[in-house]
């Protein structure tokens, strides 16, 4: 018996392009409606990030009149107030809580607690605490996600990527990365597999891109660098044993940091009673510390050109540093909300600096970018999209160098992650700092 013939190449292209055309007939474009569904999601976000950013500002302008000795009497108000706040709203939790629920819930984000986020933080952040408004604009946004994805009645891996798109989007909203923050939102959730959701890269990437477009018309914001260094031209290869060197050197200040963090941790989590005590000890402390240092007050976005624009003596810059730390310690700790990864920024500018400025024939521009990359790489275990984050924030446009310098300090980090719940395990013994 002779076997079936098979039908001809020409045929059966004839065949393939037929139906292609037939299919393109109805629909000729890759976009979708999930396509849409990011978008808006992503659009909603920015619009979202625009307002608190807005009304972030008018607070801030507010109690930016309280100088001197007057803060060590407003700060512990502040710290009294979110206190109160999270006492009678609920504990709203920190960015490892989020990674908890993307790995253990399914991707859904409980929206009960926002209320107590956003008021909680908008007086944290506008008081001059020393943590930034990416985590809550992380974290609700994020729930929204979680809410649209019950409307449309997704599951699975479906309703993670709308968590994680929108999680995207409220971090891309503030440093005005549409990239860096899609893969930041990947990047935050394991210590050591970088984007394990890989799945919702594309929904955060367009989600982010909306996000970015509508922030940006409300506030004028992330168009233009956001810190203003000078300018820096890679033409040679030494410079990339700089970048490892300053790499270093940031792995040294993110574990010092680390270590001053669960000091204070240990400290604060002797203290008895209510959570308003702990939150007011705490502004008391950050109150002390803006009156003798007032640069170690608020998160670091205006005071970053301060420190990159003058000329400060050595030693005051290691000073600076070691007191940034402890206010980012005692910030977060001490119960008040926001997120340290612009602090940390700070830090490393700070301690890059410093060693350019000791060691002669150094350019200061490389050296703050790459301690500022390697000490957040360190802490949060993101070097791709601290490398993007930067590129952007800086204007600093060959991205190489910061990433060897975000790859020294993820490869020399210590085993035991920061936040602990990157891990991905109940059953190791770690240190949280939840």
């Amino acid at each position: 018996m002779l076997p079936n013939k098979r039908p001809s190449t020409e045929q059966t292209q004839r065949w393939t392009f037929s139906q292609l055309f037939g299919r393109a007939r109805r629909h000729p474009f890759m976009i979708s409606r999930w396509v849409l569904r990011w978008a808006v999601v992503g659009t909603f976000c920015g619009l979202f990030a625009g307002l608190y950013w807005n009304i972030l500002e008018l607070m801030i302008h507010g109690l930016q009149k309280f100088q001197g000795l007057s803060l060590v009497l407003m700060m512990p108000l502040a710290g009294l107030a979110i206190g109160l706040v999270i006492h009678f709203l609920g504990n709203p939790g920190e960015i490892g809580v989020i990674v908890d629920n993307i790995h253990f819930q399914g991707g859904r984000l409980n929206a009960h607690k926002n209320p107590s986020m956003i008021l909680a933080s908008l007086v944290s952040i506008s008081a001059g605490g020393s943590a930034g408004p990416e985590a809550p604009l992380v974290q609700v946004t994020g729930s929204f996600g979680t809410w649209v994805a019950d409307r449309l009645r997704l599951r699975g891996e479906d309703l993670r990527s709308m968590s994680l798109a929108a999680m995207a989007a409220g971090f891309t909203a503030l440093f005005g990365a549409p990239l860096g923050g899609a893969m930041f939102a990947l990047e935050i959730l394991h210590h050591q597999h970088i984007v394990e959701y890989y799945e919702a890269l594309m929904p955060a990437i367009v989600s982010s891109c909306a996000s970015y477009l509508v922030f940006a018309a409300i506030t004028h914001l992330g168009i233009a660098p956001t810190w203003h260094f000078p300018q820096y031209r890679l033409d040679s290869m030494d410079d990339f044993a700089v970048a490892i060197m300053f790499g270093i050197v940031g792995v040294v200040a993110g574990w010092i940091f680390m270590g001053i963090f669960r000091g204070f941790d240990r400290i604060f989590a002797l203290i008895p009673g209510p959570i308003y005590l702990r939150t007011t000890i705490a502004g008391l402390g950050l109150g002390i510390l803006a009156t003798v240092l007032p640069l170690t007050r608020y998160f670091g976005h205006e005071e970053l050109n301060e420190v990159v624009n003058q000329s400060f003596p050595i030693v005051f810059l290691f000073i600076l540093a070691l007191s940034k730390m402890a206010a980012i310690s005692i910030t977060v700790a001490g119960g008040w909300r926001g997120g340290f990864i612009i602090p940390l920024f700070f830090t490393g500018a700070c301690v890059g600096k410093a060693v350019a400025t000791f060691i002669p024939g150094l350019n200061p521009t490389l050296a703050m970018i790459c301690t500022m990359a390697a000490i957040n790489a360190s802490v949060t275990r993101t070097p791709i999209s601290t490398t993007l984050l930067l590129s952007k924030l800086t204007n600093f446009s060959p991205l190489t160098p910061i990433l060897f310098a975000s790859l020294i300090g993820f490869f020399l980090a210590p085993k035991v992650p920061f936040i602990a719940s990157q891990l991905k395990s109940g059953q190791e013994t770690v240190v949280s700092h939840q």
